[in-house]
């Protein structure tokens, strides 16, 4: 193993760790920050590139033989932990943080013949909070989705606080990004004979337990304040909603993913 023992922050491969405010920097490198020791675990057992690893002795000592059988690109390096605090997020990122490469986008339409019928996508419209997209990608991950099409107006999955809630599931979950999402939906409601399902919690929606989704399925969920998009609602070929009590007209995206695939696997007797 590759192993550097440092007193500062100060080295050039250690930038990305003093910088991980600058979102932007990162997506142009292609690189991502993965904090926590189960984030950590799960990208070093995943089949992502490994950039390099900061951490205490502690956690080296933890990991040392899943780092043996590692590449890593420029290394681990091995500070005390009160340097490591320097950091912020010092209370999430636990004494052990990575820096790994972003997977290259994968065309929806490549997979689409991998997958074992019937399928199962996820897509996203103006998702813009990263954290509840970590929470959707590892709802995608437990409910045994195929694909992520992160739509055009959602934020990258491969942001750090995305990374974070996801718990490292990110790694296991196929992410598609959609240049045009309304284009994405057409096809594969025309040419792959997909029903685009719109989670839409508005008068005149189906309640998700009248449903149909046992056929090959694409369920779209929109953002945080506005829902779907009315360019994206005409390429849907149903709506449903979570039927709901107390006056209550919807609940956060996140937790509606959930509940809504979970309907969906009960539908189909996967895991339930």
């Amino acid at each position: 193993m590759d192993i550097t023992q440092i007193d500062s922050l100060s080295l050039p491969e250690l930038k990305p760790y003093r910088t991980m405010r600058r979102t932007l920097e990162h997506r142009a490198k292609g690189i991502f920050v993965a904090e926590s020791e189960k984030v950590v675990r799960r990208l070093l057992e995943s089949d992502l590139k490994v950039v390099s690893i900061l951490l205490t002795r502690g956690w080296l000592n933890i990991y040392e033989n899943l780092l043996e059988n590692r590449q890593i690109e420029n290394g681990i390096f091995v500070g005390e932990k009160s340097l490591l605090e320097q950091i912020v997020g010092c209370g999430l990122h636990q004494g052990i943080m990575a820096i790994g490469r972003v997977p290259a986008s994968v065309a929806i339409f490549d997979l689409l013949n991998k997958f074992p019928n019937p399928r199962l996508l996820v897509a996203s419209d103006g998702i813009a909070n990263s954290e509840n997209m970590g929470v959707i990608v590892r709802n995608c991950a437990a409910f045994g989705v195929q694909a992520l099409i992160a739509g055009e107006t959602s934020c990258d999955p491969y942001l750090r606080r995305s990374v974070r809630n996801s718990m490292g599931t990110i790694f296991k979950l196929p992410i598609a990004s959609a240049e045009k999402l309304s284009i994405v939906l057409k096809r594969l409601r025309d040419e792959f004979s997909f029903q685009i399902v719109a989670a839409h919690p508005q008068s005149g929606s189906k309640d998700i337990a009248d449903a149909d989704f046992s056929k090959d399925i694409c369920i779209v969920f929109g953002g945080e304040g506005k829902g779907i998009s009315e360019e994206i609602l005409d390429e849907c070929s149903i709506r449903v909603r979570i039927p709901m009590q107390n006056d209550v007209d919807s609940i956060n995206v996140a937790s509606s993913v959930g509940v809504v695939l979970y309907e969906t696997i009960r539908q189909r007797g996967m895991g339930v």
